[in-house]
């Protein structure tokens, strides 16, 4: 008998590789129906996705891949899978489908956040409303627009596993960057939570963190953080930029001060956020105060010339 406080095992064939928060993490299904992979992580840690898959699969191939959307963090190791395992099948959500088709680094948002992506191609496309084997199960597809416009989330409701991508974490959701590129997205977050109450789900896979079971103060913590957000969208510009911030520092773990202020120079998406809700601000002072909140919250250390991720 499962107690209150522990996690229910999941279904037989069906592994969840919990990664840093630099990659997405990463649910393997195996079974006589072949493997399937949902989202690869970022392109720096496509070694360690590799070496995690093949620790799994030992011989075998990976024979599909899925995305749940178009981050750097889900899909960055898309290209070195692809090489890995040339007859992979690789399915994504249908919204960026011509963007992927030309190669539209900018569009997808890897040129403006500075952000590694190394070009891949997919096969088809994911339907919302449809259901999708994933292993032994049939996996049902939900759209889930919010913290991206295109993001998809899965759910098996014999079991009640939810695998939520960033549209539900143990402690609220991911950066909502429509609602940053000048759409009304918050209302879509809500649409997709109000999804998820309905769905009831009793297991949560997320796209960072640890799995959680699902609870009413889950999603009332979830809606809370979002009625936050609306009342004060300077304050969700502002965790946006730093989740920006620390997410280079992921990448880099050390870089001299210069260069990194470089970047957020560079980086059209970050400037983007200053000019629209910091606008007063010039980037140097701007840029270090973000830097020292990230200091103050014991996210990063910074001296006279470098900045690191802690």
């Amino acid at each position: 008998m499962t107690s209150a406080n522990s996690m229910p095992p999941l279904p037989k064939g069906m592994q969840v590789f919990e990664r840093g928060w630099l990659s997405a993490n990463n649910i393997l299904f195996t079974g006589d129906a072949g493997s399937l992979l949902i989202d690869s992580g970022y392109s720096s840690h496509s070694a360690q996705t590799l070496l995690l898959l093949e620790g799994a699969l030992g011989t075998r191939p990976l024979d599909t891949l899925v995305n749940t959307h178009l981050h750097s963090d889900h899909c960055g190791a898309n290209a070195a899978l692809q090489q890995r395992y040339p007859g992979l099948v690789t399915l994504i959500p249908p919204g960026q489908a011509d963007l992927v088709s030309r190669w539209d680094a900018a569009a997808l948002t890897y040129t403006p956040t500075g952000q590694l992506c190394p070009q891949f191609v997919f096969s088809d496309v994911l339907e919302p409303g449809s259901t999708m084997r994933f292993g032994a199960q049939n996996w049902e597809i939900h759209a889930a627009p919010g913290h991206d416009t295109h993001s998809l989330i899965f759910f098996e409701p014999q079991a009640g596993i939810l695998i939520s991508a960033d549209a539900l974490w143990e402690k609220g959701f991911g950066v909502v960057f429509p609602e940053l590129e000048g759409e009304q997205a918050f209302a879509d977050v809500a649409a997709t939570l109000d999804v998820i109450a309905r769905l009831k789900p009793k297991i949560v896979i997320p796209g960072h963190g640890k799995s959680f079971l699902y609870t009413e103060a889950v999603m009332a913590l979830a809606r809370k953080r979002l009625d936050g957000f609306v009342a004060d969208p300077q304050r969700h510009a502002l965790y946006a930029a730093k989740v920006l911030c620390k997410f280079k520092l992921l990448e880099v773990q050390v870089q001299r001060y210069a260069d990194f202020a470089a970047w957020a120079e560079q980086a059209s998406y970050f400037n983007q956020i200053r000019m629209k809700f910091f606008s007063h601000q010039p980037m140097a002072e701007w840029l270090s105060e973000l830097c020292d909140d990230l200091v103050r919250s014991g996210a990063a250390t910074r001296d006279a010339q470098h900045i690191r991720n802690q």
